[in-house]
């Protein structure tokens, strides 16, 4: 009887040591509260950094949605399957590599947002609504170039949306799908017109594997080599780079 009751004071005593820094850390941090109402309404600090975890939480949605990264980073996967070289580059790598070129293609728009939307709200006192009006405006005009008609009337016909007359008045939630949609197009397409020269020299490689007899050769092991000196040659990843930034219209 003794050793459970000892047994029961030291499970007791690690529950209070586990119990206690729990508690110090809630009675850290203030309740959440809102004071005021309607537009004069002021949130506590746990509260706006709620807000701002969530906001950032959002962020990698936001960089594939909205920007020309899904784009580039399809390219990029597609041309290293083309080449045949399994892993290589690695993942890590064209997604860097796509994050770079998408800050490229981007940074006229993220020029624009800062000095239109940024600045005066940090600095001049604007007011978010209107400083949140202003970073839209040249995120919208860069996804409604890129964007086909076709994927927008087809999103607003299924939002129920068809009185639109103006590219303008095109709904957030209605852009964003048509311009996802037109963004996998283009990149698939892209893709395919890749794919071809090097589809080209498996046939030529196979044919001649076939016609000496050494069936039992894989194919892709022999063609890899010429592949990638022809990529070299061409200065592939000069033109593919050069060629993805081309393809967007600002």
């Amino acid at each position: 009887m003794r050793r459970v009751k000892t047994k029961w004071i030291w499970a007791a005593c690690a529950a209070a040591l586990l119990l206690v820094p729990a508690m110090g850390w809630a009675q850290g941090i203030p309740m959440v509260n809102v004071t005021g109402t309607g537009k004069d309404s002021q949130y506590s600090l746990s509260l706006q950094l709620l807000a701002l975890m969530t906001t950032i939480s959002l962020l990698p949605s936001l960089l594939l949605m909205m920007t020309s990264f899904v784009r580039i980073i399809i390219v990029m996967s597609i041309l290293r399957q083309a080449l045949g070289t399994g892993q290589t580059p690695p993942n890590n790598v064209l997604v860097g590599i796509a994050l770079f070129l998408t800050l490229f293609i981007m940074s006229p728009v993220l020029t624009d947002i800062y000095a239109n939307a940024v600045v005066p709200y940090m600095e001049n006192g604007m007011k978010f609504d209107k400083a949140l009006a202003a970073a839209e405006a040249p995120l919208r005009g860069f996804m409604l170039k890129q964007t086909r008609e076709d994927d927008i009337g087809l999103f607003m016909q299924m939002a129920r949306k068809a009185d639109v007359t103006d590219a303008t008045q095109v709904p957030f939630t209605t852009l964003v799908p048509a311009f996802i949609t037109s963004e996998l197009k283009s990149a698939f397409t892209i893709g395919f017109l890749i794919y071809i020269p090097f589809v080209v020299i498996d046939l030529i490689v196979a044919s001649v594997l076939m016609s000496m007899g050494m069936a039992m050769l894989s194919p892709m092991m022999i063609s890899m080599p010429f592949k990638l000196m022809l990529f070299v040659l061409v200065d592939g990843w000069s033109l593919i780079m050069g060629s993805l930034a081309a393809s967007f219209v600002h």
